[in-house]
């Protein structure tokens, strides 16, 4: 009996522990009782020094990107944003998490006698019940909670009774949802919709991954155009200079009047003023791009000269996109698009647990319940001595093992089976939320609609951006080669005295702006590129990244 009794009270409690993830393992209490930890450590920018190359920080597009990736300070709070819909799946199964409970109660009284039965003129007893249960919702919405109680009491009392007393009882409950709430499918409606969430929030971040890499790219080239504009404005200064010195030969030797030296010495500081100014539009441009990479938080790295390896200019004759098969492939990849789309498989979840919600709920319940008893038995009989009535108090030994054998011995059982209905006699609430439901997928609908609009329009925006750059770019090139051949003429013209010096200012004036159209259009593509590419979602894919939430 009693090895028939512990091993079923093994069976039940390892059934019951069996469905809890942590406890009573010692990670249980670790997480249970552990103090947070509020303070957040922030880790030093990372391979910066693996591009220092002598006393310059020398860096190429794709290892710039690279920087970009590994300490970009946007970048990382953007990857936080995955963790809030993570812990959203994981809330979603708390719903299943198993729950024990266990309560103790002692309870002494003194109470005056009632009856002479009792056997004392005071009544004292001493009640101590013990109970324990574990009940756990499972992911077919079958709810079952299984309690194990024990109850001893002692008196002093002495009419035929246990004293202690001690009783026990052991009790099945479920309880099972056959209209509302039945099966797998819709008890998951929350788990299901928290992952989609997540699936939206990955795609998000896709999107933002997109915005920052080509915000950080555009940095790069601006500094590239920041330099190419100073070198621009440094040779213009430079030619102005030269012409400076010629005139002030011309001047010595009496071929210019004294009066005529005053143009080239105005241009020359003009182009001074220009340069100064290119300076310092370079060095703002050169603090972004450290900014990007966060090379601004080591002192040594941000001291260092920036050196960039990537040219603005670019073959032209290469770049063709074909506007159909853009547009599909942005379909295929816009991470905006995938992000209404699932938005879609979110609202036919809200419309099925809408749907859910407004079923009667009709539930199958059962109960099955064991009792034991036992104690020590105090039996009061009568005897008669010479024929007067003497009572004999007699005791029967027991314990706890008497009344856990009767209960596992499933003699004393009940059983119950019933149905319970709650129907509501209107339900205008969860007629509102599937109204809700349904209104929010036809908007999602259109969204999707609109989206797809909106993206043919960027891709067809985007190549004409694009194509006009490339023109753009060979006709600055060919202007560039002109203005730099009608400076040389005037130049000769000049020098052989048929021309004046303010002609040959205005052609000086002409090719450094030539130069600067050539350097901007060159500039305007590679941004115009980078935008075709961020529209059609492949920026990422073309720059080698990859995203691991």
């Amino acid at each position: 009996m009693l090895l028939r009794t512990l091993t079923t009270g093994i069976l039940l409690a390892a059934g019951a522990f069996a469905q809890m993830s942590s406890f009573p393992k010692p990670s249980y209490f670790r997480e249970t009782f552990n103090k947070t930890q509020p303070k957040v450590e922030l880790k030093d920018p990372v391979r910066l020094k693996d591009f220092v190359v002598g006393d310059k920080l020398e860096l190429s597009l794709k290892n710039y990107l690279a920087l970009v990736l590994s300490n970009n300070t946007d970048i990382q709070f953007q990857m936080l944003s995955l963790e809030t819909p993570k812990n959203a799946i994981q809330r979603a199964f708390g719903v299943w998490d198993p729950r024990a409970v266990a309560s103790f109660n002692t309870t002494r009284a003194t109470t005056p006698s009632t009856s002479a039965l009792d056997g004392a003129t005071t009544l004292k007893t001493l009640n101590q019940p013990l109970a324990m249960s574990v009940s756990q919702t499972l992911p077919e919405g079958i709810n079952y909670t299984v309690s194990w109680g024990g109850v001893k009491s002692t008196s002093n009392a002495t009419f035929n009774s246990y004293n202690p007393a001690l009783s026990s009882n052991l009790a099945i409950q479920f309880s099972q949802p056959l209209l509302q709430n039945r099966g797998a499918y819709v008890n998951r409606l929350n788990l299901m919709t928290a992952r989609s969430r997540l699936k939206i929030s990955e795609f998000g971040l896709k999107g933002q991954m997109l915005n920052l890499v080509s915000v950080a790219e555009s940095a790069y080239w601006d500094v590239v155009s920041a330099r190419e504009s100073l070198k621009v404005a440094e040779g213009a200064r430079d030619v102005s200079a030269e012409f400076l010195k010629l005139s002030q030969k011309q001047l010595e030797l009496g071929a210019l009047s004294p009066l005529d030296i005053y143009n080239p010495q105005q241009q020359l500081a003009t182009n001074e003023v220009l340069v100064a100014q290119a300076r310092f539009n370079l060095t703002q441009r050169e603090d972004a791009l450290r900014k990007q990479i966060s090379a601004d938080l080591d002192p040594q790295i941000r001291a260092l000269p920036l050196v960039l390896t990537d040219l603005a200019d670019m073959p032209v004759e290469s770049i063709n996109y074909d506007k159909e098969q853009s547009i599909q492939l942005a379909m295929q990849n816009r991470p905006d698009l995938k992000q209404a789309t699932q938005s879609l498989d979110v609202d036919d979840l809200s419309i099925q647990s809408s749907r859910n919600a407004l079923l009667p709920n009709l539930a199958l319940t059962g109960n099955y319940t064991v009792n034991g008893r036992g104690g020590i038995f105090l039996q009061k009989t009568s005897v008669f001595n010479e024929g007067v009535p003497t009572s004999v108090l007699s005791s029967i030994p027991g314990g706890i093992t008497d009344a856990l054998g009767q209960m596992f011995g499933f003699g004393f059982s009940s059983y119950q089976l019933g149905l319970r209905l709650t129907l509501p006699i209107r339900n205008r609430a969860a007629s509102a939320d599937m109204a809700d439901a349904i209104v929010r997928k036809k908007q999602d609908t259109l969204f999707v609609r609109s989206t797809q609009q909106t993206i043919r329009l960027d891709i067809l925006n985007a190549i004409t951006n694009v194509e006009s750059s490339k023109e753009s770019v060979k006709l600055a090139k060919v202007a560039r080669d002109f203005a730099q051949k009608a400076l040389d003429a005037e130049n000769k013209k000049y020098e052989l005295g048929t021309e004046l010096s303010q002609n040959v200012l205005l052609a000086q004036n002409a090719l450094a702006q030539s130069e600067s159209t050539v350097v901007t259009n060159q500039i305007a593509l590679r941004k115009n590129l980078l935008n075709l590419l961020v529209k059609i979602g492949t920026l990422l894919d073309e720059r080698s990244i990859v995203i691991q939430p």
